[in-house]
């Protein structure tokens, strides 16, 4: 097995703390899904909000999904004028054979933006 990482984004309307929450699950989910990973699989996940988010911690939606024994970190992206507004990120660090080249990085709603070069 290889350790992999896995990229992730998706933006939410407003500081609110169940979209939030709704949001990140709805990513970390996401990104297992498309890469056919299971839970044991993901050796730590570091989530990111942009400055104007701050009602809620990402890591927490994740706990939420059952992820109690996986390392999570969050962190606050830099104010970068005129940067995407609202966006929640994610990199999760996995154990997969699958090559680099196989793997899907999942941009949801807005942050679709940040990578028009992915397949959807």
């Amino acid at each position: 097995m290889a350790v992999r990482a896995l990229r992730g984004a998706t933006q939410v309307d407003a500081d609110d703390r169940d979209q939030i929450l709704d949001r990140s699950a709805e990513l970390v989910t996401a990104v297992l899904e498309r890469n056919d990973l299971d839970p044991d699989d993901i050796i730590s996940i570091w989530f990111t909000a942009t400055p104007d988010l701050t009602a809620e911690f990402p890591a927490y939606a994740a706990r939420l999904l059952g992820l109690t024994d996986v390392p999570l970190m969050c962190a606050t992206e830099i104010a970068v004028p005129g940067a995407l507004p609202r966006v929640l990120r994610l990199l999760a660090h996995v154990d997969t054979p699958k090559p680099r080249a196989d793997l899907r990085h999942v941009y949801l709603h807005g942050a679709r933006a940040l990578r028009t070069d992915l397949p959807r």
